[in-house]
């Protein structure tokens, strides 16, 4: 522990001169400034204590914080010591077989010290810039116990050899399940999105097909570990780039508590994940959360590990949009969860940023998009996050005796997709969004348009005859 009498001759002077600086400011408790209350010897003592007191907190959270990252250093060091060792010895997996042939051995120990994981080179010698991210999530997800680090990469290795995990991403596991297990988009941090989605096992047809054998069950298990492969091949593993996945699951129309057999398969993927990719999921998000799903997993959360339970985020059907843009983008979020990304769209894409609007409560809003040349199509689409208000979208022309067009009336709208419109510009004016918030909370908005040179159809029809 620091004592306050170790400080040095420059901190005693920093805080004589922060007492000097606010002993003039010491104003007496519900008193109006400028009836400066007199500072007698007795406030003089209680400030210099509590100055001191707040002083030697501050060098003790440093002193910790410093002395927890050394203790990470060394058992990094020690962890990559270890891994060396192992390796150099033909040992990491098991101990190296007899052979009696030197060549053939000494052939065996330079194919071992090629060994990575994740395409990236295990052994720390080789200078590689990610073997140290790759050796610190072993050591982060055993809360820096080497032994137990070294143990659980051990049986990582063990398990992918034994499984052919490497070969997985060119296996045809579940054809026609692409639409329910899928990659799409990145985070806000450049990882890979990895959605599932449960609600396709209410189809009975397609729920017996999948997970009617033990044998489909098999395969299912094996697809889910083939995504999160094709997830890594994503990550770069490299200072300032992204080294782990955002793990989206859709609980919408899913099957309930009885459907003992998805149950089954989904707690045996979770746990092949938790012990074979450690650190390698930032966020498992449960979107649609039904209520008793909702109920049983706090419940069940409040059992198991702290960090476990940091990393999993539950939404409910009405805060899935405004939960998943914590951690995607609404440019890289598809329009099913009210984003703006859309499937083959050939008008904008996720370079294409959103700006954004904040619409107060009980007041509206509008989105002006001036026009300044004629012979032109603007495309716009915007977002509300929980929608329940109504939108206008108009074109008003800078020419006063030109005519206002209303291009979609103020209907109310409720939970859904976000919304795309076009329009030709014959003349200069402005295309303009109200938003109109009759509800008691703010609403977010996001929007984002561009302008495309455009040849009207009927000049094009008019060439035709």
């Amino acid at each position: 522990m620091i004592e306050s009498s170790g400080r040095s001759s420059n901190q005693q002077q920093l805080i004589e001169e922060r007492h000097k600086d606010n002993e003039s400011r010491m104003i007496k408790k519900g008193q109006p400034e400028g009836n400066a209350k007199k500072v007698t010897f007795q406030d003089r003592e209680i400030y210099m204590e509590n100055l001191n007191q707040s002083a030697v907190q501050e060098n003790e959270e440093t002193a910790a914080s410093i002395e927890l990252e050394l203790r990470k250093l060394k058992a990094l060091n020690k962890f990559r010591s270890m891994v060396e060792g192992e390796i150099i010895d033909n040992c990491l997996l098991e101990k190296p077989k007899k052979s009696f042939l030197r060549r053939e051995s000494e052939r065996e120990k330079q194919q071992y010290r090629e060994i990575s994981l994740w395409g990236v080179p295990l052994l720390p010698s080789k200078g590689h810039a990610s073997t140290d991210v790759v050796l610190l999530k072993f050591l982060t997800a055993k809360d820096f116990k080497v032994n137990e680090a070294f143990k659980m990469l051990r049986n990582t290795l063990k398990w992918r050899k034994e499984c052919r995990i490497d070969t997985i991403p060119e296996e045809n596991l579940h054809p026609g399940l692409e639409k329910f297990v899928y990659i799409n988009g990145v985070g806000k941090q450049g990882q890979p999105v990895y959605y599932i989605l449960y609600g396709a096992f209410k189809d009975r047809d397609l729920y017996r097909k999948v997970l009617g054998t033990e044998e489909s069950r098999e395969k299912f298990l094996r697809l889910r570990i083939q995504f999160m492969e094709k997830s890594i091949k994503q990550l770069s593993f490299k200072a300032g780039g992204a080294d782990s996945i955002l793990l989206i699951t859709d609980l919408k129309h899913s099957p309930g508590p009885e459907r003992e057999e998805l149950r089954s398969v989904h707690k045996n993927a979770s746990t092949l994940i938790q012990a074979n990719y450690p650190e390698l999921i930032q966020k498992h998000i449960l979107i649609n959360v039904p209520f008793w799903y909702y109920t049983s997993r706090f419940l069940k959360s409040r059992l198991k590990h702290q960090r476990g339970n940091k990393k999993v985020v539950l939404a409910r059907p009405s805060e899935v949009t405004k939960t998943l843009l914590k951690y995607i983008s609404p440019e890289n979020l598809p329009v099913k969860y009210g984003g703006l990304k859309r499937e083959n769209d050939i008008e904008f894409f996720p370079e294409d940023k959103a700006s954004e609007l904040i619409v107060k409560p009980n007041s509206a809003s509008r989105i002006q998009i001036p026009v300044i040349e004629a012979g032109v199509t603007i495309v716009w689409d915007f977002t509300v996050v929980g929608w329940e208000v109504k939108c206008k979208q108009q074109f008003i022309p800078d020419d006063e005796g030109s005519y206002e067009v209303l291009l979609r009336k103020g209907k109310e709208k409720k939970l859904c997709d976000s919304v795309r419109n076009s329009f030709y510009i014959n003349e200069p004016g402005k295309i303009v969004i109200t938003i109109d918030n009759a509800t008691l909370k703010k609403k977010r908005v996001y929007y984002r348009s561009k302008a495309k040179p455009t040849v009207p159809s009927y000049i094009i029809f008019k060439k035709q005859l």
